[in-house]
């Protein structure tokens, strides 16, 4: 039996957009993250909003491709990653850098599927260490929360899971 082991292979520099166009962004003040509507100028100072995609090289390609996100803001990089709280998986995003190499299982890692066979820009995010889980969001107030949300179907197509680049 061979068990997971991921090792880093390339980073790619995008944004991360919702069904409505919005731009996925962190803030790790308020510890949370939200697809929301970026005039220009914000975009250009990119704070939070311009993810490192990191693909892995994995042993069992099968899943899906292999990825962890990271983001800079202001001066500092964190990552993506899952953690319980109260029962629930919540994302969340740590002061720090992606690792290298996993050896094993990691919290960090989601699995890079495409949204459906006729979009190849649009892709979902599955959660490695829970199947069926995938990164969505969910409208709170006016918010666009990033969130994980449960697949209740395989060929379900939930738009509030659909992000491109």
């Amino acid at each position: 039996l061979e068990c997971d082991a991921f090792c880093k292979e390339k980073i790619l520099h995008r944004v991360l957009r919702n069904v409505n166009s919005q731009l996925l962004v962190v803030r790790p003040d308020l510890n949370m993250a939200a697809f929301e509507d970026v005039t220009d100028q914000e975009m250009k100072s990119g704070n939070g909003m311009h993810f490192n995609i990191h693909y892995y090289k994995t042993t069992t390609p099968s899943a899906g491709m292999p990825v962890a996100f990271s983001v800079q803001v202001e001066d500092k990089s964190y990552y993506m990653c899952c953690e319980k709280e109260c029962g629930k998986i919540i994302v969340r995003f740590r002061e720090g850098e992606v690792p290298k190499e996993i050896p094993g299982e990691s919290n960090v890692i989601f699995f890079k599927k495409t949204f459906t066979s006729c979009s190849s820009r649009a892709f979902k995010f599955e959660y490695s260490l829970e199947r069926g889980m995938f990164l969505a969001f969910e409208e709170e107030g006016s918010l666009r929360k990033l969130i994980l949300k449960k697949l209740s179907r395989e060929d379900e197509v939930d738009e509030t899971m659909k992000i491109s680049f």
